[in-house]
């Protein structure tokens, strides 16, 4: 399978847009009550004036720390983006990340690893890599690790890890709440490629800028991919980072030693 004639999906914002919601918005939850959940609203610095908006995957733990998992793409350094994580500029390691809970509560994060600016840094040049390892964690204060709920609204899991790919056929879901739409989105594999680096999913609605870095379980609520690309050949279909591949490159290159999946704490369930 090649994929050709693809876009990266983080979503570009003033920064000015996303600094308060309308007059009649109801206030934020209480910091200190609030869940940080999959399918937060991640909320990068691109520059002083530009914020990239994309969806966390699932809650990450490595030594004393918890992380919560996107796409690198979302800590891209630039408004107009290429596809190739080895070119593109990347933010440093340390940058400030706002975490914005499904009740509006806002919690600050700090950019741990990036798998762009680790492969830049390592001077990969393999092309398939190069388009494909898009994965970036976001440690979070300490003090907000008690509030951490690793499940998958909705729909329940993380069971698990996958780590033998996808078949053509397979079921697939994801929870993609930031697109206004349907935030539950079920379809099926349509197999992987790049050496097992890549999934192409088909799901209807497909992810949609703003839905980048959001997480998809197989049909045994494993998880397996991280949402990276959306094709633009008029398949409506996505590129998924294989998210066991990112975990072992994060692990080995990342400089924050290795890091598990944590399951969630509900059992999953595919929808009818």
């Amino acid at each position: 399978m090649t994929f050709r004639r693809i876009a990266v999906l983080g979503v570009a914002v003033a920064a000015l847009a996303l600094a308060g919601g309308p007059a009649h918005a109801a206030p934020p939850a209480t910091i200190t009550t609030a869940t940080i959940s999959p399918g937060a609203l991640m909320m990068t610095p691109v520059d002083g004036h530009v914020t990239s908006a994309c969806t966390a995957a699932f809650v990450f733990a490595g030594g004393d720390a918890t992380y919560l998992g996107y796409a690198a793409h979302c800590a891209g350094a630039s408004e107009s983006m290429g596809l190739s994580g080895c070119r593109e500029p990347a933010l440093p390691v340390g940058t400030d990340v706002t975490i914005v809970g499904s009740d509006g509560s806002r919690t600050a994060g700090r950019l741990a690893y990036t798998s762009w600016g680790t492969m830049q840094r390592r001077g990969e040049t393999d092309p398939a890599l190069c388009l494909h390892n898009d994965f970036a964690l976001v440690e979070l204060d300490p003090a907000d690790a008690a509030r951490v709920d690793p499940t998958v609204p909705v729909v329940g899991g993380p069971t698990g890890l996958d780590t033998d790919g996808t078949r053509f056929g397979e079921p697939v879901v994801s929870l993609q709440p930031q697109g206004g739409e349907t935030s539950v989105k079920q379809g099926r594999s349509l197999g992987t490629s790049g050496g097992g680096l890549a999934h192409r999913v088909e799901t209807r609605p497909p992810g949609r800028p703003g839905d980048s870095g959001s997480g998809y379980l197989d049909g045994g609520g494993r998880a397996f991919g991280v949402l990276s690309t959306l094709f633009t050949d008029g398949s409506a279909t996505n590129g998924v980072t294989d998210l066991a591949h990112a975990l072992d490159y994060a692990g080995t290159y990342g400089g924050i030693g290795p890091v598990d999946l944590v399951p969630g704490r509900r059992p999953f369930r595919l929808r009818d």
